[in-house]
């Protein structure tokens, strides 16, 4: 049986260098109009009874080549379960093997999230009651900016994530997200606060198979000073609903390649900063690990000196904006090493799970936001 790969498909990326009956050698697409991949996601047909490694060339010219040591691949016999398999990071190529049980496997940087996954997201949040959905906007590809809105409270909360579409960790966590927003246990937190979720930023990077950029080869991240229709329409039109408004507390919800836990950062550095404003970013990091086993605070970024925050990143801009508790949330491509899962690492399920604590932990919290 001949082996065949194949990434022509919503979210896939690799190109194939050379097949033999024991090894594929491939690459990583870069993104488009950009120099960042990262990103990959492919299936291989006719492994049945051929043990076969697969090699991804150029990995240590990618985006964050330091996330690669200690990474193991996701691969998947029927698109659900996704489990980690060995990988071997050495001379700047990704190298893993397949034992060759089954015909067909698909193997990616982390579970996908593709866009038609998106929509039977939209079309399952948007029919339950007491949910607002709009199409605030646009990409550049002509595809839709999904907006959902749910509660009646003065507190003007925003859910936001997937500016790097090759994150497909935060999908997962804005299903979570979105499924206890729409449970009872979301009305103590509802009746104080409106909650607007944009579960996809990024729908162009997301079908393309992108790792960090839109369409256009643009980092929407770095977009949020001046949006504009040809460059970043994804954050014109979110933004513009913020200002409609206002914004108490936002979480950008993204993923880290090389530290192997649950973080969050915040917006030190603006220039409006002052202890009061930054001590409820950090009361909430607190209270979310003394929560959940899924989260951390010793591991992280480092902070931006006085004066030095860089507004064009969203936490930032909105904190500046609006006066925001704003967080950016980090989720592993590993896994979270304090409460490890040796099958899986950090998983679907498990990001839907922290979606949910955060929520919680934000519902402790919102009267004194």
């Amino acid at each position: 049986m001949t082996l065949s790969i194949n990434a022509a498909f919503d979210g896939g990326n690799i190109r194939v260098v050379a097949v033999s009956d024991t090894h594929v050698d491939l690459e990583i697409v870069n993104d488009h109009q950009s120099d960042f991949f990262q990103w990959f996601y492919f299936r291989a047909a006719g492994l049945a009874g051929r043990a076969t490694t697969f090699r991804i060339l150029n990995a240590g010219k990618s985006a964050y080549p330091f996330g690669w040591p200690g990474y193991k691949t996701r691969a998947s016999t029927d698109l659900v379960h996704w489990r980690m398999i060995d990988t071997r990071y050495e001379n700047g190529v990704l190298e893993f093997d397949w034992d060759g049980s089954g015909d067909l496997a698909w193997f990616a940087y982390f579970a996908p999230y593709t866009m038609e996954m998106h929509a039977h997201l939209i079309a399952r949040i948007a029919a339950r009651p007491g949910v607002t959905h709009r199409e605030i906007g646009q990409t550049l590809d002509g595809q839709a900016i999904d907006y959902l809105r749910v509660g009646s409270g003065e507190k003007q909360v925003w859910l936001y994530g997937r500016q790097h579409p090759g994150e497909s960790m935060t999908e997962w966590w804005m299903e979570g997200a979105l499924d206890w927003l729409t449970s009872d246990a979301a009305r103590p937190l509802l009746d104080k606060a409106t909650v607007h979720v944009v579960p996809n930023m990024n729908p162009d990077g997301t079908r393309r198979g992108h790792l960090r950029t839109n369409a256009a080869g643009v980092n929407l991240n770095r977009e949020w000073h001046a949006p504009s229709a040809e460059r970043s329409p994804e954050v014109l039109c979110v933004l513009a609903e913020m200002d409609r408004t206002g914004v108490t507390f936002a979480m950008d919800v993204h993923g880290d390649e090389a530290i192997a836990a649950n973080f969050i950062a915040g917006f030190e550095g603006i220039p409006s900063w002052t202890d009061a404003h930054g001590d409820k970013f950090y009361d909430f990091g607190r209270r979310l690990a003394a929560h959940t086993p899924d989260f951390q605070t010793e591991l992280g970024y480092d902070k931006s000196a006085a004066g030095k925050a860089n507004l064009s990143m969203s936490t930032n801009q909105l904190a500046e904006r609006f006066g925001a508790v704003s967080v950016t949330l980090e989720m592993p491509f590993k896994d979270h090493d304090p409460n490890p899962d040796a099958e899986f690492g950090w998983s679907p399920e498990r990001s839907k799970r922290l979606g949910v604590s955060c929520l919680e932990v934000l519902s402790e919290m919102i009267d004194g936001l």
